[in-house]
């Protein structure tokens, strides 16, 4: 064959291969920085995966408070709402029947020292009628609220929240179930570290 024809076969093998040779060069450095930005971006995506579901993202009190200045002012030295039924109390710790049980979650957070109840339920939730918990503070000072103010029976997650002292103040929560109060909580409270 001619050199101006064109022939395919007239290219001598060494230059063909050295082609061959130079692109597989070309495919391994695209394949390895492919590879790279494959394994970053999997990691992105297990990290944000990761925060999405650890919670990191949802504030943990959906309410701003401002900054409060305490004003000293004589406190009542009880207080019941008026709209409530006001029940007698049991003075020891009664437990609740196996069927009647419901579960509580009381607690003294930080920075305000205030006390939260949460009504977390329980197979008796559906007899509970009303939960009531009465703080004693360091100063003397008694606090009784109702978590209900009598329109509707307690539901789940229900929060009820007293004002405490950075002290220890006594805690009681009573719940009214089928009629009868039943006094199933009865401990201090600390301010915590």
């Amino acid at each position: 064959m001619f050199e101006g024809q064109g022939c395919t076969s007239c290219i001598p093998d060494k230059y063909v291969y050295a082609l061959l040779q130079n692109a597989n060069q070309k495919y391994r450095k695209m394949k390895a920085l492919f590879m790279k930005i494959t394994v970053f971006l999997s990691a992105i995506c297990v990290l944000m995966f990761c925060v999405l579901f650890t919670g990191c993202t949802s504030p943990t009190d959906a309410k701003i408070k401002a900054f409060e200045t305490t004003v000293l002012t004589p406190h009542p030295t009880t207080t019941s709402p008026s709209t409530s039924t006001v029940v007698s109390t049991p003075q020891t710790m009664e437990t609740l029947p196996f069927e009647k049980n419901v579960n509580i979650l009381v607690e003294k957070q930080r920075p305000d020292a205030s006390i939260h109840l949460i009504y977390t339920g329980g197979q008796g939730e559906d007899e509970v009628q009303n939960i009531m918990m009465r703080v004693t503070r360091s100063d003397g000072t008694v606090e009784e609220k109702y978590l209900i103010d009598g329109t509707r029976r307690p539901r789940l997650y229900d929060e009820l929240v007293i004002d405490g002292t950075r002290s220890v103040d006594q805690v009681a929560v009573f719940i009214t179930s089928g009629g009868k109060t039943y006094k199933i909580f009865d401990k201090p409270l600390a301010y915590p570290i």
